[in-house]
């Protein structure tokens, strides 16, 4: 493959450390990199390094000539005199922009709901980061950077951004670099992986999953000062192997190697066991939501909503921007009052939010983590066994000199841990979860869905992470047309439902609003080429299977055979290299077919 481009001896430092000394690392064509590591290890810098947004102190990075590099940032550059409009498309005449179907998708994908016309400045956060992306991706670029394409989206818009992602070049052409925390992401677009830390950069092949899988046993090799590490990795492959279906189509010759790994792990949590716990502390009645329906005015956000929340249940929820997820939890919670209907809860409920806004340490702001802690409990049960609130902060990810620290200068992720810690500290019995995602890195997400898992609560979760939402719930609801539906098939059924859903149900784009459509005919191929793969697929894991015992018992006869027989041999061995060969060839057309199944 044709190289791209490359860095060789970077050098980064600050007056407090060194991010990087002496790295090198290289972009060829076809490479899908996802790039994880630990809040403040260095991914956006080395994302600046590549991009030419940072200068590094030494070392140098080279592009192949006439290679367009486009890049997101954190933060965005637009004028907020200008409008949406002409922020994407520019100076270009409509029939032009209209014309291009690239151009057109993206609109529809980003900004259907963004008035065209408004001036940047009256945006909120939330719709200045899509037009940022839609900037970016009208462009035809090379190589793109994305540092935290997915905040601000809902699981709709992170499902389009990937299938975008992936039909955007052919499959040996262009480079993507992309730094985010959405695990599911990762796992869906990326063919190599690179973790930053401790100033170097780890390469590993294909997305989250395989990254996982290979972490595990670098780390099983690693000094015993990596055992606990490792030991949330091997869990997290176990559910990696066990849990969502989207997971369990790997490559055969992966899932053998998966399953000697995780062949001591036990199950994620033990339902039963935790619905038996919850049960004695809640009782049978939670909250009860019967016939509610909120208004704003006017507007109608829920209409005659009824749902029952059990001990023990563990629930996520799952809407578009707007759709009244918050005023579902705000129901749930007492901070919204229906217009109709009533709110029914039981007399042992205690309940606690993690909410978006950091509710509760602006009172705590100027005392030290150290200070906050001893004003708790002494202990914490945590998976049968006594935990100090010091050992939990510590789970989470603190370190002792951590504790010294006053809570106003954390970190946007330290703030969200020490907030679940006090959370989980007041024992409540119900708990709502509000993005908990945010500001956290991928393993700290691996840490507190580990403690969430054996937490006997009831458990109710507002996330875009499909990853979490998969891991940490059993069941999942969404709030569509201001009714909230079951969705027994998870995620998917919900993106199915939403695509079914007519034009009136969906987010009105305005007067002023392009109308960015996707022909019909293009969605019913999408589908047709889809069914295609997934029987090929299905095809192919069958002569894989079949080869894989064919070389089984080809090996068992070379094994039996008298090994001075050197006539006998030669067949046998030349047979086995043979189905080898077919095996490989398999394995590499599995492979394709997967790239096609989206």
């Amino acid at each position: 493959m044709a190289h791209l481009l490359g860095a060789e001896g970077l050098h980064l430092e600050y007056p407090h450390r060194v991010v990087f000394d002496s790295l090198t690392v290289g972009v060829d064509e076809g490479d899908r990199i996802g790039i994880v590591g630990r809040n403040g290890d260095g991914k956006s810098s080395l994302l600046g390094m590549l991009s030419g947004l940072v200068e590094p102190h030494a070392g140098r990075v080279t592009r192949r000539s006439g290679v367009r590099f486009g890049v997101l940032s954190q933060s965005d550059d637009l004028d907020g005199s200008q409008t949406v409009a002409h922020a994407i498309v520019g100076d270009r005449p409509e029939h032009e922009w209209a014309g291009d179907a690239r151009v057109r998708d993206v609109l529809a994908g980003l900004v259907a709901d963004v008035p065209w016309q408004a001036p940047i400045s009256t945006l909120s956060g939330g719709q200045r980061r899509r037009v940022a992306l839609a900037t970016l991706l009208v462009e035809d670029w090379d190589v793109i950077a994305l540092d935290e394409p997915t905040n601000h989206l809902d699981v709709e818009g992170i499902t389009w951004l990937a299938a975008h992602l992936k039909a955007r070049w052919p499959r040996n052409a262009g480079g993507l670099l992309v730094v985010t925390h959405d695990r599911w992401f990762l796992d869906e677009i990326c063919t190599a992986t690179w973790e930053v830390h401790d100033g170097i950069v780890d390469p590993f092949e294909g997305g989250y999953a395989a990254y996982v899988l290979q972490r595990v046993e670098r780390d099983r090799q690693a000094a015993s000062s990596e055992a606990r590490r490792q030991n949330l990795m091997r869990k997290e492959l176990a559910w990696l192997r066990r849990g969502a279906p989207a997971r369990t189509s790997k490559p055969k010759f992966r899932i053998e190697a998966a399953n000697q790994l995780i062949a001591d792990v036990p199950p994620p949590r033990d339902t039963v066991e935790l619905k038996r716990l919850a049960t004695a502390r809640l009782g049978k009645d939670v909250v009860d939501l019967l016939d509610v329906s909120v208004s704003y005015g006017d507007l109608e956000v829920l209409r005659e909503v009824t749902w029952r929340i059990g001990p023990g249940e563990r629930t996520g929820i799952l809407g578009a921007n707007g759709a009244g997820k918050s005023t579902l939890l705000g129901l749930i919670a007492g901070t919204v009052t229906p217009t109709a209907g009533r709110v029914k809860r039981g007399k042992t409920v205690r309940l606690a939010t993690l909410d978006q806004q950091f509710a509760g340490l602006d009172k705590i702001a100027n005392d030290r983590v150290r200070e906050v802690l001893a004003r708790e409990k002494t202990s914490v049960a945590v998976e049968g066994r006594e935990l100090s609130p010091s050992q939990l902060l510590e789970r989470l990810g603190f370190r002792s000199e951590h504790l010294s620290t006053p809570v106003r200068d954390l970190s946007g992720g330290q703030l969200r841990r020490l907030q679940l810690l006090l959370v989980l500290l007041s024992e409540p019995n119900v708990l709502v979860l509000d993005e908990p995602t945010n500001d956290v890195d991928t393993d700290m997400l691996a840490a507190i869905e580990d403690l969430l898992d054996s937490w006997p609560g009831t458990l109710v979760v507002v996330s875009h992470d499909r990853y979490l939402l998969e891991r940490v719930t059993d069941q999942q609801y969404a709030v569509l047309d201001g009714s909230l539906r079951h969705v027994p098939g998870g995620v998917d059924e919900y993106l199915r439902l939403r695509r079914q859903a007519p034009a009136s149900a969906r987010p009105a784009t305005g007067a002023s609003s392009p109308p960015p459509t996707v022909p019909a005919e293009r969605s019913e191929l999408s589908g047709a080429a889809r069914h295609a793969a997934r029987k090929k697929l299905a095809s192919l894991e069958r002569t894989i299977d079949r080869l894989t015992r064919q070389v089984s018992t080809q090996v068992e006869r070379i094994a039996a055979h008298d090994t001075d027989d050197y006539a006998g041999l030669g067949p046998l061995v030349d047979e086995l290299g043979s189905l080898q060969a077919q095996l490989a060839a398999a394995e590499d057309q599995w492979l394709e077919a997967s790239d096609q199944d989206s």
